[in-house]
Formats: structure tokens, C-alpha cells, sequence
């Protein structure tokens, strides 16, 4: 894996963690807008938090997709997946 496809990956994990880390731990404002009824955004999303968070996991997953993709565990070229030779 090259520097470029790295990064690549790595955001693609990391966008894709923070939306699963998101909705964890929010809670909508328990009164609400008196004119509409709409609650709204939550009253403390902890933002800093959880960027941290989607960090911290997504280093963890793109080390396994890194050492993954590195190794020759899981390969299309050598070993049961490749392609039969001509």
C-alpha cells in the first residue's frame, strides 16, 4: 500500500467511524422549541470527544486493513485466491 492509497483509506475509515460514532451518548434538548415542538440538535454533542474517539478507532482499524493488505494472508496474487495461470 503506497503513502497515497494510506491516506486514502484512512480518511474513508475515519469518515466512515464518525458516523457511526455520532449518535452515541446524544441526547435532544428535553424541552424543545415552545413555538414548534421541535427538539432539535442535542444539548451537548461533545464534538471534541468524539472526534477523538473516530480517531482512535480508525487508527486501530486501518493498522488491521494496513497489515491486512501487507501480508500475504489475504493476496490475489500467490496462494488459494489467485487467478489460475495461463
Amino acid at each position: 500500500m503506497s503513502w497515497v492509497s494510506g491516506i486514502v483509506v484512512f480518511f474513508l475509515v475515519w469518515w466512515l467511524t464518525l458516523f457511526a460514532v455520532l449518535p452515541i451518548g446524544t441526547r435532544p434538548n428535553p424541552d424543545g422549541d415552545s413555538a414548534t415542538g421541535w427538539r432539535g440538535a442535542p444539548e451537548n454533542p461533545r464534538l471534541l470527544r468524539k472526534v477523538a474517539i473516530t480517531t482512535a478507532v480508525s487508527v486501530v482499524l486501518w493498522l488491521g486493513i494496513y497489515f491486512l493488505a501487507e501480508s500475504d494472508w489475504l493476496s490475489f496474487r500467490t496462494g488459494w485466491l489467485a487467478l489460475p495461470e495461463k
